[in-house]
């Protein structure tokens, strides 16, 4: 079905779609995103959406910064989501331009409840997340027969890290992917260890991947908030835990106990 864009009808005929932008490189958007993008009304973005990504928006769209970033909102979530009902209640097409995927740590589905809630009608249009992103990037599989058969996100800045259990995400056989870690990276290390992964773990920080300023850091999980701070880390970035990490050409240690 095509995307509907045309003139309101009536009270209520705007209408919310959730977009990822993907980890920041424009050619990493879907068709679908990009077209939204390109015809777009009002565009509500991330501080973490690419600038040449807001650059594809038509001349006559609105573009609406709700940037969030550590301890500093530009609006909070509440108000976000009354904006956007508010926009498409005016008859508005709005454009709600997340980085990577609405869906992963990207309070997509806040959004889509509320607009729901509020009669609005929303659709959802995927990206490629961060983690997939940054690692297809940095050449880094995430899964790999001879090193890792479970991958798993989780994010490190939220409500009740300390007594949230990762016991088992990270170690033999696995890989763990940190989503917005570099401000607890002390914390996340200290968690890890205490729940038995060993301090020599490798891992490698990928920050600003897709982008041209892309770095990609690698040490040992014991070593990962000197890291961050001698290399002066800033968010967006992810933390990639695991043995898939450990050779610097993107090749894994082989596992003899790993079959798959």
């Amino acid at each position: 079905m095509p995307d509907s864009l045309a003139p309101p009808s009536g009270p209520q005929s705007g209408k919310v779609w959730l977009v990822g932008a993907g980890p920041g490189d424009p050619d990493l958007l879907t068709l679908r995103a990009a077209r939204l993008v390109g015809r777009a009304g009002v565009l509500v973005h991330d501080g973490l959406v690419d600038p040449r990504i807001l650059a594809m928006a038509p001349a006559g769209a609105r573009l609406v910064s709700v940037a969030k970033r550590a301890s500093r909102h530009t609006m909070p979530q509440d108000a976000i989501n009354a904006l956007l009902i508010a926009e498409a209640r005016a008859g508005r097409e709005v454009v709600r331009l997340k980085g990577g995927d609405p869906f992963v740590f990207g309070r997509g589905g806040e959004e889509l409840e509320a607009c729901r809630a509020a009669g609005i009608a929303v659709e959802v249009v995927p990206g490629i997340s961060a983690a997939l992103g940054a690692a297809a990037a940095a050449q880094l599989p995430l899964t790999h027969r001879d090193a890792a058969s479970v991958v798993s996100f989780v994010a490190g800045q939220c409500r009740g890290l300390s007594g949230q259990n990762w016991a088992g995400l990270a170690g033999v056989g696995r890989t763990l992917v940190i989503y917005m870690g570099v401000a607890n990276a002390a914390a996340i290390a200290e968690k890890l260890i205490a729940d038995g992964l060993a301090p020599d773990t490798p891992l490698a920080l990928v920050e600003n991947a897709a982008r041209p300023e892309m770095r990609v850091l690698r040490g040992a999980l014991a070593e990962l908030d000197d890291l961050v701070a001698n290399q002066r880390v800033h968010a967006p970035a992810v933390i990639i835990i695991g043995a898939v990490t450990a050779r610097e050409d993107g090749a894994v240690e082989e596992l003899a106990e790993m079959a798959w």
